[in-house]
């Protein structure tokens, strides 16, 4: 589905923290997540991470796409699974680079994802990855506080400026989304017109930090 038909609003908090420990061998992590056994998974805590990432760095797209959905469902910090994830932020494989850009958000609120969402939400070539980019920006940064939200903003609303028509649409869906407001943008109306709701962004992003 592209974001364009979402309607529902951001509620996503994120999930309690993982528990300590985990006694799955890396056999049994791999047959659970070609089974898609998440909760398996999730019951061995913080300790099944790391498994998780020795299995995705030597895994094929297929089951590297698997883990990055388990990452995405656990929803726990880790600069391991961040640092893998990365990676293949720019594969040419659909199926993982939708995967991964989902699961980013969910291990990491660091600046960086929230950097190379927004870039391929704006430049990528194929419409699809910035269409799924924009919706990574629009549910799945659970570990952002509101202070570093503004970072999402202020890349949303430089978007409402592309030169590209979808680029413009899919970050006012994001906006609209996450804040439940349009300023009056629509972006395919005249220049002019998109600068003055493009200057009430702007307006509205200052009273945002100015009430942090």
């Amino acid at each position: 589905m592209h974001l364009v038909a979402l309607v529902l609003l951001v509620a996503a908090a994120a999930p309690a923290g993982p528990a300590t420990g985990s006694a799955m061998d890396a056999a049994a992590l791999a047959r659970a997540v070609d089974a898609r056994d998440v909760e398996v998974i999730r019951k061995q805590g913080a300790g099944v991470v790391p498994g998780l990432v020795r299995l995705y760095d030597s895994s094929e797209a297929p089951r590297r796409a698997a883990i990055a959905n388990v990452f995405y469902s656990l929803g726990w910090k880790s600069a391991d699974a961040k640092r893998a994830l990365l990676k293949d932020v720019h594969t040419d494989d659909a199926n993982l680079r939708l995967q991964v850009q989902w699961a980013l958000g969910r291990v990491s609120g660091d600046t960086d994802v929230v950097d190379v969402l927004l870039e391929n939400m704006l430049n990528d070539p194929n419409p699809l990855f910035r269409d799924k980019a924009a919706c990574a920006l629009t549910y799945d940064q659970i570990h952002l506080s509101p202070a570093e939200q503004v970072r999402v903003y202020e890349g949303l609303i430089r978007a409402l400026d592309d030169p590209k028509p979808q680029v413009r649409q899919i970050a006012l869906m994001a906006l609209q989304i996450r804040t439940g407001q349009n300023k009056g943008f629509s972006p395919g109306a005249a220049p002019e017109e998109r600068r003055k709701a493009v200057e009430r962004w702007r307006a509205w992003l200052a009273e945002y930090k100015s009430n942090l």
